[in-house]
């Protein structure tokens, strides 16, 4: 699967989300690669993982990597709340369907975002890694981030 640009995302109208809130970001999933959302459920350490997917969880009899991006964000890890949810979500990965859990602060809602409005990660005033983040875009009033998963959890 080929990783979309701001350029390509300006083409094709509006996209399907699920805006979640990961630390103080806001993200928008494409709603295509969700399969569900669930509550926290018990996690396994996996011995020698990778920090980012250093769980697993069991999910319907599956085993599921468990992926905590926010360091790939630069963000501190935090306890779970209330609020907190796992969106089991499907991605391509070296051309196979993965499936990941991905813990999420908060899930708002599935919204429309109009990728006409997509832009490139500012070069001055984020962090980030401008492979993480396929681009940034207007959803009602506010910036969200449409993250370029696979490169996260690759």
């Amino acid at each position: 699967m080929m990783a979309e640009t701001a350029e390509d995302l300006q083409h094709t109208g509006g996209l399907q989300v699920v805006k979640v809130r990961i630390g103080s970001e806001t993200f928008a999933l494409d709603a295509n690669i969700v399969r569900e959302i669930i509550d926290p459920i018990p996690a396994t350490r996996v011995a020698g993982a990778r920090t980012h997917l250093d769980r697993i969880v069991n999910v319907r009899g599956n085993v599921v990597p468990l992926a905590d991006i926010r360091e790939r964000f630069g963000m501190a890890p935090v306890a779970a709340t209330q609020d907190t949810r796992f969106v089991v979500i499907e991605v391509g990965i070296g051309g196979d369907p993965v499936v990941v859990a991905l813990v999420a602060d908060k899930v708002f809602e599935v919204a429309e975002v109009e990728t006409g409005t997509a832009q490139q990660v500012p070069k001055v005033g984020t962090s980030w890694r401008p492979e993480y983040v396929k681009s940034i875009v207007k959803c009602g009033d506010e910036f969200v981030i449409l993250p370029n998963v696979e490169t996260i959890l690759n």
